[in-house]
C-alpha cells in the first residue's frame, strides 16, 4: 500500500483519452474505494456530476501514472480525500458510460481500496459534487451500479474475515 500525499492537481497529467480501449472494444477506468473503520466500516460515495446518483470516485487512466496512482488523484479531485491507497485492484466492475453528446460506452474499472486518513476542507471538484459516509452494507445498497454494490459488499466481507 502507497500512502497518499497531499497530492496537488497537476494541469500537465493528461488522462488517456476513452478511445483508447482494450480488450473487446472495453474502455478502462479506474477509481478510489475509500474506507474508513469507525464503531463500524463505512464507505464514502460521492455524486456523480450530472444525474447525482452514488458512485466512487474514478477517471480515466493517467498517462505516466500508475493506475492505482490515477485512483488516488481521482479520490482527491472528487471528494478531498488522503489515505493510504493498495496498488493491487481489489476487483473491478463495468457500466454504461454516458458522454455528453448522448453516445455510449461500455467501461471496465479496475477499483483500488483507499484507507482515508483525513478529508480536506477543499478540494477541485468541492462544489459539483457531494459526499457522504455510509455503513458498508448502505453504501452497497445506495450505488446506482449493482455490480459495484456486489464489490462493495465483497470488499466488507474481506474486512470481516
Amino acid at each position: 500500500m502507497k500512502p497518499v500525499k497531499s497530492i496537488k492537481p497537476v494541469k500537465s497529467i493528461k488522462p488517456i483519452k476513452p478511445n483508447k480501449k482494450s480488450g473487446e472494444g472495453i474502455a478502462r477506468q479506474v477509481a478510489a474505494l475509500p474506507w474508513r473503520l469507525t464503531d463500524r466500516l463505512e464507505i464514502m460515495l460521492v455524486s456523480s456530476r450530472q444525474t447525482r446518483r452514488w458512485i466512487i470516485p474514478k477517471g480515466w487512466p493517467m498517462a505516466g501514472r500508475a493506475a492505482f496512482g490515477a485512483a488516488a488523484i481521482e479520490a482527491l479531485e472528487e471528494a478531498g480525500l488522503l489515505g493510504v491507497i493498495d496498488e493491487t485492484p481489489f476487483g473491478r466492475f463495468t457500466y454504461a458510460k454516458t458522454f455528453s453528446r448522448g453516445r455510449s460506452a461500455a467501461c471496465e474499472v479496475d477499483v483500488f481500496p483507499l484507507r482515508v486518513i483525513r478529508q480536506r476542507r477543499d478540494w477541485p471538484e468541492k462544489g459539483e459534487r457531494e459526499t457522504r459516509w455510509f455503513g458498508a452494507e448502505e453504501a452497497a445498497a445506495n450505488v446506482s451500479d449493482p455490480e459495484l454494490g456486489a464489490l462493495i459488499a465483497r470488499f466488507a466481507d474481506s474486512r470481516r474475515a
